[in-house]
Formats: structure tokens, C-alpha cells, sequence
């Protein structure tokens, strides 16, 4: 069985990298994200609010258990069966193709100097107010976007993934929508959102930590500034709310020798925030297309990282 999930997992990871998420396809996300609005509308009313939102996390995982535990028992049914399903999901729960084309499609936006269309498509990957940034702040929003999500939509789904197969690996997955949707800390979520959040903190604090020393490694593949990402990790790793987001961030600011983060409008309302990196040079478009680098042999290195922790395995039993 051991075999056959790995395989599902290499296949799961270059059909992603291949394919990404067609638009129009059925995808595991977008079940996700109809179920917790649909609970959401059903736990909000409660009177109590950090109530309703923790019933909303726990009936999440519930479900996605429903539908994903299955899939240990597929082998008995047949080895190659479970391996499909197994790619199936592992597919749908990698990002990396995904997270290239949207900001991408930031960068194509900004090298044809059209700033509106740059900040709309900026608009559908960050959580931050964007009809009033300029090219660099865009630019920012994109590289930090592909910095935080080599982490949520890569370098963890991986992790986890690896350690319990792709049932694992959704429970995760539905932990960081949660988040994305219901996590804010806004008078609506303050309360509702908070079990989600730190659950999703509690998560993410390996993964994350470990997708920081990969993208140092990818930053030195690269023949970027590994050594300044080193030094800008170590100083401003912890230079977000979240305790989880700054330390990618802070690598990425590092090796392409920029500045990031800084104030940002959420709902209108301006959040006050600490900068990351040094503003060594101008922020410019092709940094989205350096963060695009780092991203693939970030992920490439979770993968082999992955199918050697699976090999020890084997060996063990």
C-alpha cells in the first residue's frame, strides 16, 4: 500500500504541475468552499458566536473525514483503484500550477502597463484591499501571495500528505479554507472565525518553518542571495500577526532583495504592519516571475523530501 501511495503522490504532484486547476472542473476546494458557506449560513445566527464558528470547523473536519477516510479502505477493492483516487485527490490538493498562473497573470497585466487589470487580477489571490495600490504595491501583493502559499498550497498539503496519504492531506485542506474564508479579524469573523484560525495556525507552524529552509535551498539553486535571505529570515520572521506568514515572506524578501509587506487596507480599514526585507533595490515586475523560481524548486525539494521520508518508511517495515 506504501508503494502505491507514493506513486499516487508522484503522479498527484506532475498532473498538477501539468494541468493545474482547469478551470470549470470539479475540485475538491470548490466542495469545500460550498460546505462552509452553506454551514456558515446555518451557525452564524447562533448567539454565540466562537460557538457557532467552532461547530462550523468541527462539522467541516467531520465531513471531509466522511469523504476521504474511504479511501484506506479502496485497497482492498483493488491496488491500482485506491492509487487513482489517491492521485485523484493528491492532484486536487497541490496548488503549484494554480498559484503560478493567477499571479502570472499579474505580472502579464503589469508588463503591459495596465495598471486596473493588474490590480483586479491581484484582487482574486490576496485577502487586501486593491483598487488604490500602485505597481510596486501589486507587485508586492503578488510576491507575497506566492511566498505564503508555497507553504499553504504546496510545501503542507505535501507534508502532510506524506505522513497520512491524502486523507490527511484534505483534513489540512479544509483547516486552511476555513481560514481563508472565515479567518479574518474583522467585527464579522473576530469571534465566529477564531477557532479556524488558530487551528489553521496550529497547522501550518512546521509546515511553514520547514517551507522557509527549502525556499533558503531553492534561493541557493537559483543563484539568488541566499545568504541575505538567511539574514532577513532570522530578523524578520515574526514580522506579521500570523505566526506563520512572515517566515516565508521573510525568505523570499531576502533572496530577491526587496521590501515587502508594510501597511495594507483589509474592508476598508487600514492595518498598521511591519515591513519585510530591505529595500535594496525597486520592486518590479519580474519579481513575480523570481518568485515563480523559487516556488518550483521549493516544491520539487518537498517532493523529494517527501519520497525520501517514504522510503526510510519502507525500509522500516
Amino acid at each position: 500500500m506504501l508503494i502505491y501511495a507514493t506513486v499516487a503522490l508522484c503522479a498527484g504532484f506532475f498532473i498538477d504541475l501539468m494541468i493545474g486547476d482547469p478551470q470549470g472542473w470539479p475540485h475538491l476546494t470548490r466542495f469545500l468552499g460550498l460546505l462552509i458557506n452553506r454551514l456558515e449560513r446555518l451557525l452564524y445566527p447562533l448567539a454565540n458566536k466562537r460557538l457557532g464558528g467552532t461547530l462550523l470547523a468541527l462539522l467541516t473536519l467531520l465531513v471531509c473525514t466522511a469523504v476521504s477516510a474511504p479511501l484506506y479502505f479502496a485497497f482492498a477493492v483493488s491496488p491500482w483503484f485506491y492509487c487513482a483516487l489517491e492521485t485523484l485527490f493528491c492532484w486536487q490538493l497541490l496548488a503549484t500550477k494554480s498559484l503560478k498562473v493567477e499571479s502570472d497573470k499579474v505580472y502579464a497585466a503589469l508588463r503591459d502597463k495596465d495598471l486596473y487589470r493588474a490590480q483586479k487580477a491581484v484582487s482574486l489571490i490576496v485577502g487586501r484591499d486593491t483598487g488604490k495600490l500602485d505597481e510596486a504595491g501589486v507587485t508586492r501583493a503578488a510576491v507575497e501571495t506566492v511566498a505564503e502559499n508555497a507553504s499553504d498550497g504546496v510545501v503542507a498539503p505535501l507534508f502532510y500528505i506524506m505522513l497520512g496519504g491524502a486523507p490527511l492531506g484534505f483534513l489540512y485542506k479544509a483547516v486552511n479554507t476555513m481560514d481563508s474564508m472565515v479567518g479574518y479579524k474583522n467585527e464579522r469573523y473576530l469571534d465566529f472565525g477564531r477557532f479556524a484560525a488558530k487551528l489553521d495556525d496550529a497547522l501550518n507552524f512546521i509546515p511553514s518553518r520547514l517551507c522557509a529552509f527549502l525556499l533558503l535551498g531553492a534561493a541557493w539553486l537559483c543563484r539568488m542571495d541566499a545568504k541575505r535571505a538567511l539574514r532577513i529570515w532570522r530578523r524578520d520572521r515574526f514580522n506579521q500577526a500570523s505566526p506563520n506568514s512572515a517566515q516565508t515572506e521573510a525568505v523570499v524578501a531576502g533572496a530577491l532583495g526587496i521590501r515587502l509587506a508594510g501597511n495594507a487596507s483589509y474592508f476598508g480599514k487600514l492595518h498598521e504592519k511591519p515591513s519585510i526585507g530591505d529595500d535594496i533595490r525597486p520592486v518590479e515586475a519580474m519579481d513575480i516571475r523570481r518568485s515563480h523560481r523559487l516556488l518550483y524548486v521549493t516544491a520539487a525539494l518537498m517532493l523529494l523530501l517527501a519520497l525520501i521520508a517514504r522510503g526510510v518508511l519502507y525500509a522500516a517495515v
